[in-house]
């Protein structure tokens, strides 16, 4: 019996180890597939032609999943069997992960706008007139039908976004038992002083995930969407281009197998584990107690077991909420980290498409540096908090103090970033007139002028040339080109007259796509990374530390609830509301709306920089603002809350503590004693 009890000892504490690395793979595969769609998020907009707004939509449908179930997967999960459910829902999450792919497979080849004929493309001998090649298309929009209309868009597969919002939806429901589950089980049975640095190992193992997803992200975008179904040479748009579409569905198929990978050793984990370096004496006499308890139940019919454990848990549901808070820090930790991650969502979301608009970066490089330089940053960070956690031996307070001085700098730094900016991109009739006079206009009827009235040309389309002079035109019939020559991606464009008459170019011909941005822009952009590398790197050394301080001020049989409702309550408000309202700021400072292949408004194709960086930094440093505002009045309420356990101790020491309670005159509010949680025992 010894032999076995020891058999059965040795083989637990191999478990919680393995559970650990169970947990961190977890951490890696969520991480990976849910960088990977937001480095998607460009090249799912253009695919499907939508605006910002309603990516912002698609986007949030991850934490609408997590909505749905997390308060339930949290508290009843906790009484079941944490390890399968966390398995089911890495299932959950692959399958998720795949029905994003779909689309894909039943639309048609991507059609981007062009004004460019496709015999120009591919023959290199023709001449032809791009100045008089698209007149009669000018108002093609408006003449469909709304029957005709329909079944362009039914051809085009225009609803299938709706594919990858229900399939983003699974991966918010699959993810919802990995946290709350996860992180009770590995503190219920690992040693406190421990837990820490298995937080820290596990946030650094998961940071990992983001880390490849975005390189993911970056390699895959620079893929044609169609490659293997169509002929490159005819491809006259490069992955530079605005209209460009990536290989995006290839990565769901990736993410979603390895999801599915991370969730095989949880079906095998136990439902409960002893306590780390519990002495053998409490683990069997535990052993001892569970048996005698199973024997007892077994006189009772299963159905009435469940249905007393089920109504025992429903029954004492809301008491549990009401309990949890009354708790004035917890309550404060949820404010916090509510207005933090409206901040940190709308910053991620959006943060390819600002370096491509702001500082004239492919989509491509952007994902790839962020993915390069600030993951790696923050991976670093919270190795750093883990670490001064560990070495210093701080308790509630000094983790407090870490995580609001960690928070407080990266704001400094955030702020910074507003005043490190990049001139418009020189656009004719947009963002600059055609006489080389800087303005912004949203009214595309200044892209017509003298120039090129003659030539009947569309202003709904976009298909830029770059002049030898430096200026960007909306199309070739808008530069008033009169012939072209070479095909595919080479062809350039002569004799345009708008280039002639700016007067500042002896050679009036240009070619496809949008000029680069004058050098000192690249010089500002290494700036801007630099400040938002370090900014990173300060941010997630308060992230373990702030953790932990949510952590240690519950009490333990609330901990899978409380830590289940700040995942519900902060992917709620905070996940789904700001990619929709920062997407609807952001498509205000929209310059140039490209034009579907059914007609009507697709996505935006140029920005006003300015106005998109004062919107997007703006927004994000108000938010931000307001979060060290909450922490600051959080960490006084820890101070103050401390200050009464240490009261309360030291009239314990002096005997007073007894006749005090008795004369009902205690120096603290027995409602606070009950929120003080596991804070006494730091």
């Amino acid at each position: 019996m010894s032999v076995e009890s020891k058999k059965t000892r040795e083989a637990c504490c191999s478990k919680l180890k393995l559970f650990l690395a169970s947990l961190a793979f977890v951490y890696f595969a969520k991480a990976f597939a849910g960088a990977y769609m937001k480095s998607s998020i460009t090249q799912i907009e253009r695919r499907f032609d939508i605006p910002s707004s309603l990516i912002g939509v698609i986007d949030g449908s991850f934490e609408m999943g997590n909505l749905l179930v997390i308060a339930f997967v949290s508290y009843f999960g906790a009484k079941l069997h944490r390890p399968r459910l966390i398995g089911i829902g890495c299932l959950i999450m692959a399958v998720g992960s795949f029905l994003v792919a779909l689309p894909h497979f039943f639309q048609g080849l991507y059609k981007y706008e062009t004004s460019v004929s496709h015999k120009a493309a591919v023959n290199s001998t023709e001449t032809i007139l791009p100045c008089l090649s698209n007149h009669s298309m000018t108002d093609a929009d408006d003449t469909l039908d709304a029957e005709t209309k329909l079944e362009c868009e039914k051809a085009a597969g225009s609803p299938m976004w709706i594919y990858v919002f229900l399939g983003n939806m699974l991966r918010g429901i699959g993810e919802t038992p990995v946290m709350p589950l996860g992180i009770s089980y590995l503190d219920d049975f690992s040693r406190e002083e421990n837990t820490p640095f298995y937080l820290a190992c596990i946030h650094t193992v998961g940071i990992l995930g983001p880390m490849f997803g975005f390189m993911l992200g970056s390699f895959l975008s620079k893929i044609y969407v169609d490659t293997g179904f169509v002929n490159l040479d005819t491809i006259t748009i490069t992955y530079k281009d605005s209209r460009w579409v990536g290989a995006w569905w290839l990565g769901f198929i990736v993410t979603g197998t390895v999801v599915l990978l991370s969730s095989i050793p949880f079906f095998f984990l136990p439902k409960s584990l002893p306590k780390q370096g519990q002495e053998q004496e409490e683990i069997q006499s535990k052993s001892t107690e569970l048996a005698t308890k199973t024997e007892q139940e077994q006189f009772l019919p299963e159905e009435t077991q469940e249905k007393v454990k089920f109504q025992e848990m429903a029954k004492d549901f809301i008491p549990s909420l009401k309990r949890l808070f009354r708790n004035r820090i917890y309550s404060l930790i949820i404010l916090a980290s509510l207005v933090a991650v409206n901040g940190f969502i709308g910053l991620i979301t959006f943060k390819p498409k600002y370096i491509e608009q702001v500082y004239g970066q492919s989509a491509t490089k952007a994902i790839f540096l962020i993915g390069i330089l600030n993951l790696p940053a923050v991976a670093l960070g919270f190795i750093t908090g883990g670490f001064l956690l560990k070495r210093f031996k701080l308790g509630i307070v000094g983790a407090a103090r870490v995580a609001i001085s960690a928070s407080l700098g990266s704001f400094c730094l955030l702020a910074v970033q507003i005043f490190v900016q990049c001139e418009n991109a020189e656009v004719a009739g947009l963002s600059m007139s055609y006489q080389r006079v800087p303005q912004v206009s949203y009214n595309p009827q200044t892209l017509l002028s003298q120039c090129n009235g003659h030539c009947f040309c569309s202003v709904k389309h976009w298909d830029p040339v770059c002049a030898y002079n430096g200026m960007t035109y909306a199309s070739p019939c808008l530069a008033g080109c009169q012939t072209s020559t070479g095909m595919g991606k080479e062809m350039v464009f002569h004799n345009c007259t708008c280039i002639n008459e700016a007067g500042l170019a002896a050679n009036a011909s240009a070619v496809l796509g949008q000029c680069p941005r004058k050098d000192d822009c690249d010089i500002k952009f290494k700036i801007y990374m630099a400040l938002s590398v370090i900014g990173s790197y300060i941010s997630a050394c308060g992230g373990t530390p702030g953790y932990i301080v949510l952590l240690r001020s519950i009490q333990p049989d609330l901990k899978s609830l409380a830590l289940g409702m700040q995942t519900l309550i902060v992917r709620t408000l905070g996940g789904i509301p700001p990619p929709i309202y920062f997407g609807a700021l952001i498509d205000r400072t929209c310059l140039k709306w490209g034009t579907k292949h059914c007609g009507g408004r697709g996505a935006c194709r140029l920005y006003n920089a300015n106005a998109f960086r004062l919107t997007y930094l703006g927004m994000i440093t108000g938010l931000y603002f307001l979060a060290n505002t909450v922490w600051g009045y959080l960490y006084y309420s820890i101070v103050k809350r401390q200050k009464k356990i240490a009261l309360k101790n030291q009239s314990k020491e002096n005997g007073q503590e007894s006749n005090a309670v008795t004369n009902g005159h205690a120096n603290i509010n027995i409602a606070d004693i009950d929120d003080m949680g596991t804070e006494c025992t730091i």
